[in-house]
């Protein structure tokens, strides 16, 4: 009984007992790597269908830290290592984390269709601020201090990296 559970996003007491009770493993977030995964389906599904796109942005250090931060936001969304991150503070910060999360994933998936279909500037420019929506959300919500510093760094980045490749 006095024993803490920390199953998601670092969470502990009636949060995590609200959303798994005593099941899962505490050093994996299912819920994040359910985001990434559906983040990375149509850019994989991109990368497939326009092999060998070049990178117009010649700028080493922003290309640099746009990756430090997409792959730290990426592994913190996935994975609780116990450093700066509290879970969730109540039933409602949860459910800010799952229907905003469902909201953004929604409109990515609309905006990567319409992509697909039409390339524009302002698409392009919501495919990168979109994701950058979700990193920000998630480290909000689940008070993971590490995720929103990463997820910053990888907005700012990415929409400089993202405007120096205008369509």
């Amino acid at each position: 009984m006095g024993e803490n559970v920390t199953i998601i996003g670092g969470a502990d007491g009636p949060t995590t007992i609200f959303m798994a009770g005593e099941l899962g493993v505490k050093w994996l977030n299912i819920f994040g790597l359910i985001i990434i995964i559906l983040i990375l389906i149509p850019n994989v599904i991109y990368a497939i269908k326009f092999k060998g796109q070049e990178n117009k942005c010649k700028n080493v250090f922003m290309n640099v830290l746009e990756q430090i931060g997409r792959y730290g936001c990426m592994f913190l969304m996935v994975f609780n290592i116990g450093i700066a991150e509290l879970g969730f503070g109540s039933v409602g910060m949860f459910l800010t984390y799952l229907f905003g999360n469902v909201i953004l994933i929604v409109a990515y998936w609309v905006v990567w269709t319409l992509y697909f279909k039409n390339q524009t500037f302002g698409k392009q420019l919501a495919l990168a601020i979109i994701p950058t929506a979700i990193f920000l959300l998630c480290g909000i919500t689940m008070r993971h201090w590490l995720l929103i510093v990463f997820g910053v760094i990888f907005g700012v980045t990415h929409i400089y990296v993202t405007s120096k490749n205008r369509v």
